[in-house]
């Protein structure tokens, strides 16, 4: 049985990746201060309640930038139109944006449930900023902080609330990840690696584009063949490191 998918949406830099390490409770996606981060669709497992669920991290919807930002606009995209249930975050900090508009209206024409989390809410100090995210037409805003983890349980009871619940005479079928034959693409940056990825798992889930280190963060979907499940897992370049690069990992 397909569990259902979660998709965490917003403009750059709002805190999606670190909210979804917050939910699986552990460093499953890259998080860094700045901007652009995250580019592909990474799909991570979870669990709330006892109600299992994928979590779809996807790059900043940003629109009008170069080629780059268009495909990994699109690729967040793809992960609304395919979503159960949307997490659409928001920087309260900052209030709404252009941008965040624009995410909004695409949101309201489709047809999954949207939750509005109002990210970066440290303390109840700081939940009135909040209240001018209602504009959005998305709801009541939920407040979180999703790097010290407030409010993140209230959001999670609402989302499954939302979830389809598995009939009790469906038995999801886990497969362990040590049974799972497991296929990394390596290579140094700009040689071709997500697109063979994308190739071979007959989907567009890996930005490509000619600038060399595209991709940042690993990501990985498992596919089923004749012989079992097989995971292929597409990677960022690997380059030599010099002097200026210490301390650096790639």
């Amino acid at each position: 049985m397909a569990l259902p998918l979660v998709a965490i949406v917003g403009r750059p830099n709002v805190g999606k990746s670190t909210l979804l390490n917050r939910i699986v409770g552990r460093r499953a996606a890259i998080v860094e201060e700045r901007p652009g981060v995250t580019r592909d669709r990474k799909e991570v497992e979870a669990d709330w309640q006892g109600q299992p669920f994928v979590l779809v991290d996807t790059g900043g919807w940003l629109p009008g930038g170069d080629t780059l930002d268009e495909q990994v606009s699109r690729q967040s995209e793809r992960a609304m139109a395919a979503a159960t249930a949307v997490l659409f975050v928001v920087d309260a900090s900052v209030g709404v944006t252009e941008e965040d508009a624009r995410v909004a209206a695409l949101l309201r024409r489709g047809g999954a449930p949207v939750l509005l989390v109002a990210n970066k809410v440290d303390d109840s100090g700081r939940e009135h900023a909040m209240w001018e995210l209602v504009s959005l037409g998305l709801g009541d805003p939920y407040p979180v902080s999703a790097l010290h983890g407030r409010g993140t349980g209230d959001l999670l009871d609402a989302l499954v609330a939302h979830l389809p619940a598995a009939p009790d005479d469906v038995v999801v079928e886990e497969v362990e990840d040590d049974r799972i034959f497991s296929v990394a693409i390596v290579g140094r940056p700009n040689v071709g690696k997500s697109t063979l990825f994308n190739r071979l798992i007959g989907d567009e889930r890996a930005v490509v584009h000619d600038r060399p280190g595209t991709t940042r963060d690993s990501i990985d979907t498992v596919v089923e063949s004749d012989d079992g499940p097989i995971r292929f897992i597409d990677t960022a370049g690997m380059r030599r490191k010099s002097k200026i690069d210490e301390g650096t990992e790639y």
